[in-house]
């Protein structure tokens, strides 16, 4: 589903309180409109806040580091519930290497778990390597919301049945 293999020196798991601060890191320099530290705390009992975090030392990682997060939740609607893909960000220096695919692959899967039949995200229309990945999933595009980020820019809500 995802043409670039993930990386085999980083595995995902639930984020804890200890892993705040990196998200929230990683979070400032990836978006202009960043979320405050205390949203992702009041997210930290979702099964679908994972982290990525680097299973081996390199050179310029050390072994257990953050290098992305995914939020997602689910929303009871008459039975089937909608999931949401609030949040997703990978280090800007360990990008293009499978890490977003890792982590959104996970999300989705602990969605399914959760009786989710649909799944839904807003993605700025500027972001190119977000959108190509959320359309590598099966994310399509459902309507535009005109100004919907704080400096005017549309966002796109994208849709996936799972």
């Amino acid at each position: 589903m995802t043409t670039t293999a993930p990386r085999a020196d980083v595995g995902v798991r639930q984020a804890t309180r200890g892993d705040l601060l990196s998200v929230f890191r990683i979070e400032k320099r990836s978006f202009p409109q960043a979320w405050p530290y205390a949203a992702f705390e009041r997210f930290l009992d979702e099964p679908g806040f994972l982290v990525a975090e680097a299973d081996e030392g390199t050179d310029d990682v050390e072994a257990g580091e953050i290098v992305g997060y995914v939020v997602a939740d689910s929303i009871p609607n008459h039975g089937v519930s909608i999931g949401h893909v609030k949040d997703l960000a990978v280090d800007p220096e360990r990008r293009g290497e499978g890490i977003g695919g890792l982590l959104l692959s996970r999300a989705l899967a602990t969605l399914a778990t959760q009786s989710v039949g649909r799944v839904k995200l807003e993605v700025r229309e500027s972001n190119d390597a977000a959108l190509s990945l959320y359309r590598e999933f099966g994310f399509e595009t459902h309507h535009a919301v005109p100004g919907y980020y704080d400096d005017g820019e549309d966002a796109y809500v994208m849709v996936r049945e799972l």
